[in-house]
This record gives structure tokens, sequence and C-alpha cells, in this order.
């Protein structure tokens, strides 16, 4: 699954950049990935819920909303009843993540749980059982256009190995620095969603970009693929 990032996109132009990587099924983007920041988690301000609320309206690519976010308790459950397909929040802000999954899962959505990559899995991994989707932060949120840390990838084999037999449920998503060179070790790790941004939107044809990036994941040969 390919997820672009309106992180890259023009802002201005929101609608516009969500029909360029949209298509049919197995050809255009699988999700929109769209970053909630709030200048407090992290150092930046990006959107918010009424542009959410647009881009639902503007849209049939599900949204994937990742809330970078202070007391995401008081916040995230608004995404999901805007129409989010799946709503992540960070393990680093919850108060309580388990409950907040379940709340989400109530008003229509998917739960994600993020990591940070300097923050570990192993403490959290009866946490994510609760929840639908991983995402694992292969950059330190809250900018575009960093260096992919290939580190991050032993905390993928965990949680992949834990899928595989199954101790976990959940959709194993990677965001930061993915493109056409790092895409590969990051399916053979075992991810099955890759947020791009820069990769697809810095391209001249944002979804070519995104079928390019599909096919270098069909090439990596030991990637074994959710199928939920």
């Amino acid at each position: 699954m390919i997820a672009p990032s309106i992180l890259a996109a023009d802002f201005a132009r929101l609608a516009d950049e969500a029909a360029a990587v949209a298509g049919p099924p197995g050809t255009g983007a699988d999700w929109l990935h769209v970053d909630v920041m709030d200048a407090h988690f992290v150092p930046n301000l990006t959107l918010g819920l009424p542009v959410v609320k647009a881009l639902h309206a503007a849209t049939d690519v599900p949204l994937d909303c990742h809330l970078m976010i202070e007391d995401p308790e008081r916040w995230a459950v608004g995404y999901a009843e805007a129409g989010a397909y799946n709503v992540t929040v960070h393990v680093e802000a919850s108060r309580d993540p388990v409950a907040l999954a379940k709340d989400l899962r109530a008003a229509g959505a998917r739960a994600g749980l993020s990591i940070k990559p300097d923050t570990p899995i192993e403490p959290h991994l009866e946490t994510l059982r609760h929840f639908d989707t991983l995402l694992v932060m292969s950059v330190e949120p809250g900018f575009g256009g960093q260096e992919f840390r290939p580190s991050v990838l032993e905390k993928v084999r965990t949680a992949r190995r834990l899928v595989d037999t199954g101790h976990l449920t959940l959709l194993v998503e990677i965001d930061g620095g993915i493109n056409a060179e790092t895409i590969e070790d990051a399916a053979e790790a075992g991810v099955d969603c890759f947020v791009a941004g820069s990769s697809v939107y810095g391209a001249a044809e944002p979804g070519r970009a995104v079928q390019a990036l599909r096919e270098k994941v069909r090439a990596s040969s030991a990637h074994r693929g959710w199928s939920g």
C-alpha cells in the first residue's frame, strides 16, 4: 500500500493534489496521508479538522490522519467523525491509548498507534493488541524531507514477526524518508503501508511516482504483504 503525504503537496491546491494520486485500484494511492501538527507536540504547525473535512468531501481516497498533537484524547475522535478512515495517535502523547483506540473504532475509524524513532516498541506490545495500525516513524516527526533512519527497521521486524505468528493483528506502516532508494529495505523488513511525501509530490507526475514506488515494493521478493 502506498499513502502519499499531503505534507509535501501544494496546500493551495489540495483537492487537485489528491486527484493527482487517485486512480483505479492497484495503480493509484491506497490512502492519502494527512499530517496534523499542533506546534506543541512537534515544532511545526500544519492543518486541522476543517481541512480534513474538506478533503474528505473532495476525494474518494481513504484519509489516513496522523495526529502529531498533544492531548489526542480531546481531538482524535473528531477526525474519525469527520470521515477519516484511519486515525493515528502517538504513544508518547496519549494518556490512555487503549481507551482512545476503542473510542476511535466506535466513531467509525481504524485506530493507529505511532512511535517515534527513539521510542522502543517492546513496552507497548500489549497496547498494540488493541490497535489496527502501527506507524513506525523513520524520521523525527515534525518536518518532511528528512533522511530515512534505517535503525527503525528492527522495530518493523519485531512487529512483523508478531503479526506473522498471530500475536498482533495490525497493519505495519512506515513514515519518513521513503523513496525509491529506501522503500525496498522497508518492504523486506515487513512494512505493509508506505507513506511517501517528497518522492511523490516532488515528482513531475505524482500518479506515476506512486506506481513506481509500488513496483519497487513488488520487486522486493522478501516482502510478505498484509491482507487485511
